[in-house]
């Protein structure tokens, strides 16, 4: 399986990898730094360059997602009107290459997710779907009660400048179990292992959320900078939608 270097340090910009496969659905490799499309956050986009450079722009990433027919590898997708048979024939198995991300594209991945963990303990109730892009983030909560934009544009802030650690770390399936609590969305599974270990990752920001979650994020919450929420929307009698957008100049909410 794809070793997902991803899930120990979202810093990582950029490996050195082996093609294991190439085709239609995209080229595998041994180990990326690539977070494959799932669990409501983007794919991330980038490159990869083979050690010749004979090809450097030969494969324009559009993202990166599980193959459709390898369980447990990542099939980094190529951009519409790559040449399949010149791609074919440059990435074939054993072929190493350096794969590089979008670093502006997962830092913005990286600071709405954890952003989204934040909105997650100013409201208490179970999460009914979510997406996480480079330029906006969305939970949609199971609740009827009204929010107020403002209110909790200060609560993320207060978190935010709180300087709390955020990290990561590897449950068993049985303690997940033990603790239904701890899953707080009702449309994403928690991320078990694929591995067969019987594990799970959570995430933890210290004293605020604890939670499963396989996504990237940052190291210290005063790296989310400043987000507010652009929009709040009655989906349906029983569900709020609450968008976050950066809070720089220019930023665009979606």
């Amino acid at each position: 399986m794809t070793e997902e270097l991803f899930r120990e340090d979202a810093t990582l910009l950029q490996c050195e990898a082996t093609v294991l496969a190439c085709d239609e659905a995209g080229v595998v490799l041994d180990r990326t730094v690539f977070y494959p499309l799932g669990g409501g956050q983007a794919g991330d986009a980038g490159t990869l360059t083979t050690a010749s450079g004979a090809v450097l722009q030969v494969l324009q990433i559009a993202e990166a997602r599980k193959h459709p027919a390898r369980p447990g590898d990542i099939a980094h997708v190529v951009a519409a009107g790559a040449d399949l048979s010149e791609l074919l024939s440059a990435f074939v198995p054993g072929t190493r290459v350096v794969a590089a991300i979008d670093a502006e594209r997962r830092r913005a991945h990286m600071r709405f997710h954890t952003a989204t963990h934040l909105l997650c303990a100013l409201v208490p109730h179970p999460v009914d779907g979510c997406s996480i892009t480079a330029g906006y983030a969305r939970l949609d909560f199971h609740m009827n009660e009204p929010l107020d934009k403002q209110a909790l544009t200060d609560g993320i802030a207060l978190l935010v400048s709180a300087a709390r650690p955020v990290r990561h770390r590897w449950i068993s399936e049985a303690e997940l179990d033990a603790n239904p609590q701890l899953v707080r969305s009702m449309s994403v599974q928690p991320p078990r292992s694929e591995t067969g270990l019987g594990r799970v990752r959570v995430l933890e920001i210290e004293g605020v959320d604890l939670q499963p979650c396989g996504g990237t994020h940052v190291a210290n919450t005063t790296e989310v900078g400043p987000v507010i929420v652009t929009k709040i929307e009655k989906k349906s009698a029983m569900t709020r939608r609450v968008i976050l957008g950066f809070a720089e100049p220019g930023a665009s909410p979606g």
